[in-house]
């Protein structure tokens, strides 16, 4: 393989830099003969473009920054996976930057700009209203597109996609009512991430239009911390109904309760958010909110590329339709 660079095609061909990334990148913009060389010394080098060499001309390097908190979760790998393939689709590159709970959010983002990325995909729902703001401000002041990805804002100006939480979890609040369930807990988490906040507020919001009192009990993701705490908590409360957050944490609070004696789901009917894998390997399976998050990174990837060309779009919060899968545990 070729290690000849652009450098290299620039000094044999006696042109410059930007003449030869016009000759990859707009051809037609270079007269005839000129455009006949290059790609003579191109060939003869067996020179192969590289996506910072595309760019120089139109000042694009074709790359994509995401910011990500963790990489653990079942469902940031399916995002990054239509994320990427979208990106793939589009000739562009990812860089993934990662945000843990002790990086200073100025520092990542102007991390991210520093790599001269063309977009950016924000997938980090643990950022409060300052922390979101002062990401927006940096990307804004270098130019640069910023999608939320299955990240809920408030801001009208900061597109975003993802599904109406909100929504789905009134909605199978409002179900689990209608069989007489009353002591329905949501199974959130310690940290408040975005879109936990607004399945929250979709349950309560159920819960109180039926006279009762939301039951939101918060824990860690980790098993080794949960199920202790279910473990405690439950064997001196009344439940017969409870919505998890994610899948991980409605099996593991299940396993516990069956443990207990419960049976799933006559005394006891489970929720999980997401349809991952977890669903299909619990005993019984089950029951989810399906989150298509798949879709929700390939959809994030389009727009933020259709924003990144200056292309007309319809709408920048994007708000993709979910189902409930009901399995053994409803």
């Amino acid at each position: 393989m070729s290690n000849a660079t652009i450098y290299d095609v620039a000094g044999k061909a006696e042109v410059s830099l930007a003449t030869v990334s016009r000759v990859l990148n707009n051809p037609e913009k270079v007269n005839e003969a000129t455009r006949e060389k290059v790609l003579k010394v191109i060939k003869e080098l067996g020179y192969r473009p590289n996506a910072i060499a595309r760019g120089l001309a139109s000042h694009k390097t074709t790359t994509v920054g995401i910011m990500l908190s963790d990489v653990t979760r079942a469902s940031t790998s399916q995002l990054l996976g239509g994320i990427i393939d979208i990106a793939k689709k589009y000739s562009y590159s990812i860089k993934i930057f990662s945000m843990s709970g002790e990086t200073d959010v100025l520092d990542s983002i102007r991390d991210v700009v520093a790599e001269q990325v063309d977009g950016i995909l924000l997938l980090n729902d643990e950022l409060d209203t300052r922390q979101m703001n002062i990401i927006k401000e940096q990307a804004s002041n270098a130019n640069i597109p910023l999608v939320l990805t299955n990240v809920i804002s408030d801001d009208p100006e900061l597109p975003s996609v993802a599904i109406d939480y909100f929504g789905a979890s009134y909605d199978i609040t409002k179900e689990l009512l209608a069989q007489s369930r009353k002591d329905i807990y949501l199974l959130s988490t310690v940290t408040r991430y975005s879109v936990n906040l607004q399945k929250e507020a979709g349950y309560a919001k159920a819960m109180e239009e039926a006279g009762l009192e939301a039951r939101v009990f918060r824990t860690s993701g980790d098993l080794s911390i949960n199920t202790p705490h279910f473990e405690e908590y439950f064997e001196t409360h009344k439940v017969d109904g409870a919505i998890a957050v994610r899948d991980s944490i409605a099996v593991s609070f299940m396993n516990v309760m069956i443990n207990k004696g419960y049976n799933v789901p006559k005394d006891i009917a489970v929720i999980g958010y997401q349809n991952t894998k977890y669903a299909m390997l619990a005993r019984p399976k089950l029951t989810c909110i399906d989150t298509p998050v798949y879709d929700i990174g390939a959809v994030a990837m389009r727009l933020l590329t259709k924003l990144i060309k200056g292309e007309e779009v319809d709408s920048i919060k994007i708000v993709l339709p979910h189902k409930v899968i009901k399995r053994e545990t409803f």
